[in-house]
């Protein structure tokens, strides 16, 4: 019960700027579609964001019961740019796990 009663603080706290900072863009790949029959959603997320803050992001904009939230950090690539060394960016792939009977449509704009 402290546990809902603290990310609702945290939400109250965290302005809807700063949610969609944390949540950056939907994941849309043949492995997140095939996780959304799995009542799980992918996004990219800022780099530096934790678990408690995307799980409340998601909660607050989606309206959704989040279960839990992994994590992980896809290190770029080394890539020849016109014939020089570049260097891809690092991405975080934030992957939620929905409550059963839970959905996001991402297909529709946020309000």
């Amino acid at each position: 019960m402290t546990n809902i009663l603290s990310l609702r603080r945290k939400a109250e706290k965290m302005s809807r700027e700063a949610m969609y900072n944390i949540i950056r863009a939907p994941l849309i790949t043949e492995k997140a579609t095939f996780l959304s029959e799995k009542n799980q959603v992918a996004f990219k997320v800022a780099p530096n964001a934790t678990k408690n803050q995307i799980k409340v992001a998601v909660e607050t904009l989606f309206d959704v019961k989040v279960l839990g939230v992994n994590t992980l950090v896809l290190k770029g690539k080394t890539k020849r740019f016109r014939g020089r060394l570049g260097r891809r960016s690092d991405v975080k792939k934030a992957f939620v796990r929905l409550a059963e009977g839970q959905s996001i449509d991402l297909t529709t704009k946020l309000s």
